[in-house]
């Protein structure tokens, strides 16, 4: 009887949406969900299954499971003592997220740093913080959607320069004054490098303020898994870095640095650490571990960059055009998403699963199989990788995708 009293509260009628909410996703849903994606859900593709080789998550030391962090975990939630679950501010410098701050900035090699709730809500709350009406922010044109909102969440003009081009940069500034320049270290699509050297001459030379985004490099490069800065050896010459920690920390929090300086100013103006619950002590601990695992895994950073030129290299020769990126995250950029959903689909069917990219995260015809390596393929994993994406070259060519034109109109420039 139960079930059937859920059965029929399901079948009740909702209330009625606005006139203008019903147009909107007419006008700008309804043709897509019906004539882009042929009435699916694009994003998700078809089940793993057991001898599948998953190239679909961000794990990529492959640290998920590590015995090390599991038993953090356990003894976090089997220790005796009480918490609260309240807002991060009201946290005193004992409770062990307070700890993890600590630890995650001396790892970066900055003097403090704030734990967030996501990689999303650091880059907002930061930039929240350190930006007003009157402060411009310079975005790259492929920087992560949260930068653009955390520009938006403080009301500052944005100032959009084209991709990984310091020389744009240094003209928007020369026009709007100096500001806040957001960049991505290792970019989430592509897997393109920022020529952060570059855009830090042209910071200095304004006087303005930089926040690099090291979600996709922070375990994966530098000495100790630092990140890029800590690679480039520019740490101190970098006002802020944020990351999020579901990466190759396989966790589910953010964080981002700041001088110590300015510690109360941000608990007392970052909304997303005044209006959300601080991570909890078990997500904490396994986190805090999660940094020593990773301090010590130059073994795995090795094996992902001899990974990542393999397949690289393999897929290069086979004609797909990814010659944007250099990083273990690998962008098959199909164009329309019909022809990315083929992609992903055929890929998907041979027991190699990538994830499907479209608007927001992609331009609408810029769409894209994203491929993201992890340390732990094996030989046989990764030759079935090869094979299986050679197969569908065969069927989608990718040497006629509008991405692989652009390619060798560059390469014919250069």
């Amino acid at each position: 009887m139960e079930l059937l009293d859920h059965t029929l509260e399901a079948q009740r009628p909702s209330p009625r949406l606005t006139a203008a909410l019903e147009a909107r996703i007419q006008k700008d849903f309804v043709p897509r969900w019906n004539d882009l994606w042929q009435g699916r859900f694009a994003v998700q593709g078809a089940r793993p299954g057991p001898n599948s080789v998953r190239l679909d998550g961000n794990d990529y030391l492959s640290v998920s499971g590590h015995p090390d962090i599991v038993r953090a975990q356990v003894e976090a939630l089997t220790r005796s003592g009480s918490f609260a679950v309240q807002s991060g501010v009201f946290m005193h410098d004992e409770h062990p997220t307070r700890n993890l701050e600590l630890k995650l900035a001396r790892w970066v090699g900055k003097e403090d740093g704030f734990v967030c709730q996501s990689g999303y809500a650091a880059n907002v709350g930061l930039i929240q913080s350190v930006a007003n009406p009157e402060t411009p922010v310079y975005l790259d044109g492929q920087a992560h959607a949260s930068l653009w909102e955390g520009a938006h969440a403080a009301r500052a003009p944005s100032q959009v320069f084209r991709h990984n081009d310091p020389q744009h940069l240094d003209k928007l500034m020369s026009r709007h004054g100096p500001g806040l320049v957001a960049v991505d270290s290792v970019y989430s699509t592509t897997g393109a490098v920022c020529p952060l050297l570059e855009m830090l001459d042209v910071v200095e030379r304004h006087g303005s303020m930089i926040l690099v985004d090291e979600s996709h490099s922070l375990g994966t490069h530098g000495p100790s898994g630092a990140g890029l800065c800590a690679q480039l050896g520019v740490t101190d010459r970098v006002h802020f870095i944020s990351a999020s920690l579901a990466k190759a920390m396989a966790g589910r929090a953010g964080f981002f640095t700041a001088p110590d300086r300015l510690r109360y100013h941000i608990l007392t103006s970052s909304f997303p650490n005044i209006f959300s619950s601080c991570v909890l002590p078990h997500e904490a601990a396994g986190l805090a571990a999660t940094v020593d695992v990773l301090q010590q895994a130059d073994a795995a950073r090795e094996n992902l960059r001899l990974v990542t030129r393999r397949i690289r290299s393999a897929l290069t020769g086979m004609g797909y055009p990814i010659d944007q990126g250099t990083e273990q995250i690998i962008a098959l950029e199909a164009g329309p998403e019909p022809a990315t959903i083929q992609v992903r689909d055929e890929l998907d069917a041979l027991g190699v699963h990538t994830a499907f990219f479209g608007a927001p995260a992609t331009s609408r015809n810029r769409s894209l199989a994203r491929m993201t390596l992890h340390s732990a393929l094996t030989e046989a994993e990764l030759e079935h990788v090869e094979s299986a994406a050679r197969l569908v070259a065969d069927r989608v060519r990718p040497w006629e995708w509008a991405a692989a034109r652009r390619q060798r109109g560059g390469a014919q420039l250069s």
